[in-house]
């Protein structure tokens, strides 16, 4: 199921954000790291955003220009913060947020993203897309309708937290390669 524990105070956003760019350690460009924010729920993009340019205003977010393209990283300044302050956000929100960022990364790095969709039916149901795409062709796209909104939310959740296990899983499945169940 997805964290259910969305910062609103903006302090703790802040710190958020800190700890989330301190921790991955190297600079990323503003769509990755908004992104990376609010891909798990915990902070919206319009707060996330406001937070973000008094992060940059303050000096603790620094940006760089590389090859034509803006690239943000956190400031010495910024770094104090985030070890200062970041045991004031739960562990599970910073573990879980954490790797959720390297995986996007790790997507990213290799030309990929990955996408999941819940909507309502006309009948009541939801449906849930998702996709995974890398270097511009979709190589993983399935729906499923279920009938109530928790488990359309708690397969979403689940798809985005481990989009390449669900991938590797469904090829094996797909092919007859069921050991892959039991594989660790």
């Amino acid at each position: 199921m997805q964290l259910q524990l969305p910062l609103t105070e903006k302090n703790d956003i802040k710190i958020f954000i800190l700890y989330l760019m301190q921790s991955i350690g190297y600079p990323l460009d503003f769509n990755n790291i908004s992104d990376i924010m609010i891909q798990d729920g915990i902070v919206g993009y319009f707060d996330f955003a406001e937070c973000f340019a008094e992060l940059i205003d303050a000096g603790h977010i620094v940006k760089k220009n590389t090859d034509g393209k803006e690239f943000y990283f956190v400031s010495d300044k910024g770094t104090t913060v985030a070890e200062e302050l970041k045991s004031s956000l739960a562990p599970i929100i910073r573990e879980s947020s954490l790797r959720s960022a390297l995986r996007h990364l790790s997507f990213v790095r290799r030309g990929a993203s990955f996408e999941c969709n819940v909507s309502k039916t006309e009948f009541g149901k939801f449906n849930i897309r998702c996709r995974i795409i890398e270097k511009e062709e979709t190589i993983f796209d399935t729906s499923i309708i279920v009938d109530t909104k928790k488990q359309a939310d708690e397969i979403a959740y689940n798809f985005r937290q481990r989009p390449e296990v669900i991938f590797r899983g469904t090829l094996a499945l797909l092919s007859g390669d069921v050991n892959y169940i039991f594989e660790p």
